[in-house]
């Protein structure tokens, strides 16, 4: 019997997490640092005028949450959790294209149909955490939400890796309840619609099974035994 398969998940954990690290600390920025560069080159130059998004009846069941701001903008951390528990460069490569592709999948949306989203009656100097992000982010490049699609698939391969080093229920629930906040957020911080929300999902959601299915026959199985080995 592998004697790996007996180690508790936080010793599996700590044999993973540092593996590569200068690639996936580096990677990572790198990766933000280019996908930034190019999603605020079409929110600032988009090629027509964009369409705005109109308001469904999920609309108006999500009330303004200020509040929500802290866990919208938690994305940022969140997306760098995946690459932290994979073992392999050809992992952390494989991971790295197939989130890479489903961004452009995005921003050549956002460049053949600009959308926005519509102007909520709401002061935004009352929430000068708000008003930030407003500012930054202007209500551009809607739909499909990136911010929704990159969760939901952080989200699911996160709930993949974390089985694969056996982690116990309440750390996958708190990985289902972190990625369904920050989809939530995205409503409630009205950044995006609920129809922007939906094509997130499916952009997601899609991207993330296929992904995952590509690396269980390629790589490795669901469920432990895995590669720790360096290569």
């Amino acid at each position: 019997m592998n004697p790996e398969k007996l180690l508790p998940w936080h010793a599996m954990a700590a044999r993973v997490i540092p593996r590569h690290k200068a690639l996936k600390a580096f990677g990572t920025m790198i990766f933000i640092a280019v996908f930034f560069g190019a999603y605020f080159y079409l929110l600032k130059n988009p090629a027509s005028t964009p369409h705005v998004m109109p308001l469904i009846w999920l609309d108006k069941l999500v009330p303004f949450q200020p509040h929500a701001f802290t866990i919208y903008v938690s994305l940022w951390f969140y997306v760098s959790l995946p690459p932290i528990l994979l073992s392999t460069r050809h992992e952390l490569y494989q991971y790295g294209t197939a989130i890479a592709l489903t961004c452009l999948t995005g921003l050549v949306v956002f460049y053949f149909w600009p959308t926005a989203v519509p102007s909520p009656d709401i002061n935004w100097s009352l929430y000068p955490g708000m008003e930030f992000l407003k500012n930054v982010d202007a209500s551009g490049n809607a739909c499909p939400s990136l911010h929704v699609a990159t969760a939901l698939f952080s989200g699911m391969w996160l709930h993949h890796l974390l089985r694969r080093i056996g982690s116990p229920i309440w750390l996958l629930g708190i990985n289902a309840v972190w990625c369904a906040g920050i989809i939530y957020a995205t409503l409630a911080t009205r950044q995006h619609v609920a129809i922007d929300v939906a094509a997130g999902v499916l952009l997601g959601g899609l991207a993330a099974i296929l992904s995952l299915r590509i690396a269980r026959r390629t790589i490795y199985p669901a469920i432990l035994p895995f590669p720790l080995q360096s290569h």
